[in-house]
């Protein structure tokens, strides 16, 4: 299938675009760009015609393009559900980088747009096309170690220059909490299967750091879900990189450090042995994320079903992202409405092969 990607900046040109490389069922046939001069150099690159470039003017033309099956959106996050929805229009499915939208009442509009269009609409949860997490939740639903108890993880960094578009809030909708603490919210999530019905949050907001004049810096909530696990997460964007997960149940704790990373996933597990305790580790294959995705959102197109992480998934998280930005603000506890069915804003599982450089762990 033909994809038209739709904004060049870092994450478009570091991973997404030599992900095709290594994908099987897509391939990059249009680029969408402000920049044309750029827009030729890229597209020059990676084999894409003239003719299909366009820019954010333009870009409703897709719809007289065949060559485009679906567009990847890869924009500050206010842009989201512009794009989506031009995009549902033009005629073409549509796959979108995470945090779907800056708020609820948008990831909502961009659902509505595309079934109105009755275009697919799949959000870039690349996590749960990994299989070092696709791994970790067949242990967790399995209850290999018994009933799960607790989760943790952290997601931070301390790398952005001041004045990068994800620190003015009415770009990016917020700090780090839905740029890197979104992870671990969806990880919490698709883990159990299960809804929170409790939240807790605080934030912090620097005031000497310029960084910060708009959007928080630390984010740091609980979630309680009906089954009684409780998870903690904590968010930043000033400490040194850490992105780690770990699931805690009676005959042993297991993990992935890192576990939010592009590549070098690695799950840990810790273990009684006699009086002693154990470590076991285990890596997995590397494979491009972003291709992963994109070859399961064009399979999933041709077969006429709902993507993994379809557009109801996002709107999900942005419920809960908004239940922790109030309770971080009131302080105390903000309740959710409970939900009794597992995976109920999901498509099906990835089904993965056993066999071949798949991903699967090559070793212990």
């Amino acid at each position: 299938m033909g994809v038209a990607v739709v904004g060049l900046g870092n994450l478009s040109l570091t991973q997404i675009l030599p992900g095709f490389g290594e994908a099987k069922h897509v391939k990059v046939t249009a680029l969408v760009s402000g920049e044309r001069e750029k827009g030729q150099a890229i597209a020059s690159q990676y084999g894409v015609p003239e003719k299909n470039i366009y820019d954010y003017k333009n870009y409703d033309q897709l719809k007289d393009n065949p060559e485009v099956d679906f567009v990847y959106i890869v924009l500050p996050n206010s842009l989201h559900a512009e794009y989506t929805v031009r995009a549902a229009k033009a005629g073409k499915h549509v796959l979108c980088e995470k945090p779907m939208a800056t708020s609820v009442k948008d990831a909502e509009t961009m659902v509505s747009e595309c079934q109105r269009a009755g275009k697919k609409l799949m959000i870039a949860y690349r996590m749960l096309y990994n299989s070092a997490h696709i791994e970790a939740i067949r242990m967790v639903r399995e209850k290999q170690f018994g009933e799960v108890r607790f989760i943790n993880a952290v997601n931070g960094q301390n790398d952005a220059p001041s004045g990068q578009w994800r620190q003015i809030k009415a770009l990016a909708g917020g700090g780090s909490l839905p740029d890197v603490g979104i992870y671990f919210v969806n990880a919490f999530r698709y883990l159990t299967g299960e809804e929170p019905i409790e939240v807790t949050g605080q934030m912090t907001q620097p005031k000497n750091d310029p960084r910060f004049r708009e959007i928080e810096d630390v984010s740091t909530f609980t979630l309680r879900f009906p089954s009684g696990v409780f998870a903690t997460g904590s968010a930043g964007y000033s400490y040194h990189e850490n992105r780690h997960l770990r699931i805690m149940a009676p005959d042993a704790w297991f993990g992935l450090d890192p576990a939010f990373s592009y590549d070098n996933l690695t799950m840990q597990i810790g273990r009684k042995a006699g009086k002693a305790n154990s470590m076991e580790e285990r890596r997995f294959s590397p494979k491009n994320q972003f291709a992963v995705e994109m070859d399961h959102f064009s399979e999933r197109i041709r077969a006429g079903k709902e993507a993994r992480t379809p557009g109801s998934e996002g709107v999900q998280d942005h419920r809960v992202l908004d239940a922790i930005y109030h309770a971080a603000a009131a302080g105390g506890v903000v309740k959710l409405p409970a939900v009794s069915q597992l995976d109920s804003t999901r498509g099906p599982a990835v089904e993965e092969e056993k066999s071949g450089s798949n991903g699967f762990p090559s070793g212990t």
